[in-house]
């Protein structure tokens, strides 16, 4: 008889430990689409389909209080599973899943980010943040005293659009970077996103930081640009300077020490973080908030790489665990106090440490990581065999790869799948069938975990296609391609309503920001007092 390797929780109990005083997870392991159609306020998404990949970094201590929540289908309980070969021991699964959380009364929120967004709006609110229309932002433009328009998302999502002009400053060295993109004490700033929050808490960050200039929020970022049909670049290119000691920089470490004050930011030395990092009792995340090149060059060991301007949009895809302690560092006394001061109004129990990097290197702070799965690549075929191979019937090709990539182009007579429908969507497949994994070849493919699920379906030859579709390709072989040859209905790992609105469609702008503008509405009394502002100014 085999044991479970997790107990039932019902949706009462769970709705209390989310407010207890006691650390907790509570991950969604539905995929990104499903997860972003409706799920609990503090619910972290941890897809299935890559539950081991992801797991170690969001929950990196094996005892801590781990909820699984589903949609009342197993997935949850194959989860629970995994994660307990993995060395997990404290696993729960929200009995009858989704559905018997709404049943409870309790609400599901839709789209990602939902803490960190519903935060933006929240902070708007509070400090009465400036902002300008898109209308307001041309005119001022095309006027002598023309502002400078700083981007604040990463570079990757700069290039894909971006208001005319502006340059590409992540919300997290914004304080550090400012005098470097604007010399002028005077000039106007516009900070812009996509949409809101990121405008709004870049705004803010510099007027909490002190700046003397007029800085506003663009008023729903490029949606809003795009809406009052004005013309959006795209591949842009402009960013900050890559520059070790910006201009400033002393003024800005005098400005943060005012910052720490203010929002009563806790440092700690070196030698305390060594301790929590090494108590096994608690959980506590260091992350590194500076550039990716940065980080790539030195970092403390085990620190996750946490850039400062994501961090606080997305913290749920950083810090798996409510109620723990996070460590923040950088390598100036600017960047890390800045988010920290947000991070613990988000309530967040966020630090920082006290010298930085080098302090950290001298005092040899280290990060516990957390348990790594046990993955065995299957063995490869090349392109000629598997053609070989579909022809006679042998083989099937399974692409394994996300839903938008399987149409954006599949190698002809491929069947899509995801690992949490394995079973469903290989029905009546002969399980002599060899099949061959198409997949992006990454370094954590979450093809690679898939192998043992489909050998334990009874699939005993499960290979991988060497050099993916891009070798398919190169030797010329049948490509299909288009949007019906994968149902909407099927691509549970895809949230269209937030893909949309990049995509030219109005009406689905419109739909995204009411959804961000309408997440203060559906907090209850406790979730809203998840959230610390200060009293007074």
């Amino acid at each position: 008889m085999t044991i479970p390797s997790f107990t039932a929780v019902d949706a009462v109990t769970l709705k209390g430990w989310l407010h207890d005083a006691d650390e907790i997870a509570l991950f969604d392991v539905r995929e990104h689409g499903q997860y972003g159609e409706g799920h609990p306020f503090y619910a972290v998404p941890l897809p299935f389909s890559r539950l081991e990949l992801d797991a170690g970094r969001l929950a990196p201590r094996t005892d801590a209080r781990i909820v699984l929540a589903d949609d009342g289908d197993g997935v949850a309980q194959a989860a629970a599973a995994a994660l307990a070969r993995m060395g997990y021991v404290r696993l729960f699964v929200l009995d009858g899943g989704m559905p018997a959380w709404q049943a409870a009364g309790y609400t599901l929120f839709a789209g990602v980010n939902v803490p960190s967004k519903t935060f933006g709006e929240l902070a708007e609110h509070h400090y009465n943040t400036p902002r300008i229309s898109a209308g307001e932002l041309a005119a001022m433009q095309a006027s002598p005293r023309a502002p400078i328009v700083l981007d604040g998302r990463p570079a990757s999502e700069f290039r894909k659009m971006n208001i005319p002009g502006a340059i590409c400053c992540p919300n997290g060295e914004l304080a550090y970077r400012l005098r470097d993109l604007v010399p002028d004490a005077h000039t106007p700033v516009v900070i812009n996103c996509a949409g809101r929050t990121r405008s709004i808490i870049g705004a803010q960050s510099l007027i909490n930081f002190g700046v003397t200039n007029p800085v506003y929020a663009l008023e729903n970022g490029t949606q809003g640009w795009y809406l009052n049909d004005f013309r959006l670049e795209h591949g842009g290119t402009a960013r900050y300077p890559d520059n070790a000691s910006p201009r400033g920089l002393d003024a800005a470490r005098d400005a943060a020490r005012t910052l720490i004050q203010r929002f009563k930011v806790p440092h700690i030395a070196p030698a305390q973080a060594a301790a929590w990092l090494a108590d096994r009792t608690r959980t506590t995340f260091l992350c590194d908030v500076r550039t990716a090149e940065e980080h790539a060059a030195q970092t403390l060991p085990g620190a996750q790489h946490a850039p400062g301007g994501q961090l606080m949009q997305a913290t749920d895809q950083y810090v798996g665990v409510r109620r723990a302690r996070i460590v923040l560092f950088d390598a100036d006394g600017v960047r890390a106090p800045v988010v920290a001061s947000w991070l613990r109004q988000m309530g967040h129990d966020a630090v920082v440490l006290e010298g930085g990097l080098q302090a950290g290197l001298s005092a040899g702070v280290t990060a516990v990581q957390g348990p790594n799965p046990e993955v065995t690549a299957p063995a490869t075929v090349t392109t000629a065999e598997l053609a070989a191979g579909l022809r006679d019937r042998s083989m099937l090709a399974l692409d394994l790869r996300g839903s938008m990539a399987f149409r954006a182009g599949h190698i002809a007579g491929s069947r899509w799948s995801i690992r949490p429908q394995l079973a469903r969507d290989l029905a009546g497949v002969p399980h002599d069938t060899t099949l061959v994994l198409v997949s992006d070849s990454d370094a954590d493919d979450p093809a690679d975990l898939a192998v043992a699920d489909l050998r334990a379906l009874g699939f005993r030859d499960v290979r991988r296609l060497h050099g993916g579709l891009a070798a398919w390709q190169a030797e010329g072989h049948a490509v299909a391609e288009g949007a019906d040859t994968l149902a909407d209905a099927r691509c549970i790992d895809f949230l269209f309503f937030v893909h949309d609105r990049h995509d030219g469609n109005k009406a689905a702008a419109r739909q995204y920001l009411a959804w961000e503008t309408n997440l203060i509405d559906q907090l209850d009394a406790q979730e809203l007092a998840t959230f610390h502002f200060p009293s007074a100014a």
